[in-house]
C-alpha cells in the first residue's frame, strides 16, 4: 500500500525520502520515481523523518508500528518539533492514543488514519481514509494526503479513525460472507451467475464486494489484494474492541471463524473474498 502511495506524493511534488524494512523496496521505488522532486531513501525511520514536515507510515500491526516510531531509529525520535506523523496501518485505538500521547509529549502531531480501498484504491489514488486526531493537525494534512484519496475525513479524536476502520470491517465481513453463500447457492441451483450478478448488482443487493469480487468469486480467483491473514487480524481487533465497549458481534465471530478454516485450507494470502472456497 505505502510503494503507490508514496508515488502519488511525489507525483503531486512533493519532496519523499522513504524507508522500508526491506531495502531493496526502498531501492526499487527511487528507481521507478526517479524523475519525481528527486526522491531519495533513508536507511532507518529516524533518517526518513529528518526535517520532514509529514511523515506518513503505512506497516502491518501495532508491534511494527510501536518499532518504526519508538527508540532511538524510531521516526520520532528524528522529526522536528510540531511536524505531523499520520499512521495508515490499521491497529488498535489503544496503540493510536498510546502514540498520539507520546508524541504530544515531545512536541509532535500524531493522526491515526486507516485506509480502505484496498491495493487498487492504493494504485488509482483512491482511497478512503478515516482520520482521529486533533483539528488543526487534521487540516495540515489533509490537502497533502488528497494526493492518494478520493475521501480524507476526521472521525473524531485520537482512536477514531481506528474505531472506524473496525466499523468498515465488520461490514465486510458480513457482506463477503453473505456474497459467498449467494454464489454457492446460485451455482448449486444451475444459474447463469455471471448473469445473476450483472441482475441483482442493479438493485438492492449491491455493493463494492459484489460489483468487484462477485465474478472473481464464480472465477475462483483469489490473487486481488487483501489477504485472509490481514482481515482475520482486523477482525481480531474489532472483536477485542467490541469485548472492552460492550458490542455484541455474533456474526463477524462466526465469519472470523470461517476465515480461519480458510487458513487451514492453505488460503493466508488469498484475498478475503475465498470464503467461498469453504462452501465448496
Amino acid at each position: 500500500m505505502g510503494y503507490p502511495m508514496a508515488g502519488h506524493l511525489a507525483l503531486a511534488g512533493h519532496q519523499v525520502t522513504v524507508y522500508n524494512r526491506s531495502a531493496a523496496r526502498s531501492a526499487a521505488w527511487c528507481a521507478e520515481f526517479a524523475t519525481s522532486s528527486a526522491p531519495a531513501r533513508a536507511d532507518t525511520p529516524r533518517l526518513a523523518s529528518a526535517d520532514a514536515d509529514i511523515v506518513f507510515c503505512c506497516v502491518g500491526n501495532d508491534d511494527d508500528l510501536r518499532s518504526v516510531t519508538l527508540g532511538a531509529d524510531g521516526a520520532f525520535a528524528g522529526m522536528k518539533p510540531g511536524a505531523l506523523f499520520v499512521d495508515h496501518t490499521t491497529a488498535s485505538a489503544n496503540v493510536a492514543r498510546e502514540l498520539y500521547t507520546a508524541a504530544k509529549n515531545i512536541g509532535l502531531h500524531f493522526i491515526d488514519a486507516p485506509l480502505s480501498g484496498g491495493q487498487a484504491g492504493a494504485q488509482n489514488g483512491a482511497l478512503t481514509v478515516m482520520c482521529g486526531g486533533d483539528a488543526a493537525a487534521f487540516e495540515a494534512v489533509k490537502p497533502v494526503g488528497m494526493a492518494f484519496s478520493k475521501a480524507f475525513t476526521l472521525m473524531g479524536e485520537s482512536g477514531a479513525g481506528q474505531l472506524t476502520k473496525m466499523v468498515n470491517q465488520i461490514c465486510i465481513a458480513g457482506l463477503v460472507q453473505g456474497l459467498s453463500e449467494a454464489v454457492a447457492f446460485g451455482q448449486n441451483a444451475g444459474l447463469d451467475l455471471n448473469q445473476v450478478l450483472d441482475v441483482i448488482g442493479k438493485g438492492a443487493a449491491q455493493s463494492w464486494q459484489l460489483d468487484n469480487r462477485g465474478k472473481t468469486m464464480v472465477a475462483d480467483k483469489f490473487d486481488f489484494g487483501f489477504a485472509v491473514d490481514w482481515m482475520r487480524k482486523d477482525l481480531g481487533l474489532a472483536l477485542d474492541e467490541a469485548r472492552r465497549n460492550g458490542a455484541r458481534l455474533p456474526v463477524t465471530a462466526l465469519v472470523d471463524q470461517f476465515y480461519a478454516d480458510v487458513q487451514a485450507m492453505g488460503g493466508q494470502r488469498w484475498d478475503s473474498s475465498s470464503l467461498i472456497k469453504r462452501l465448496k
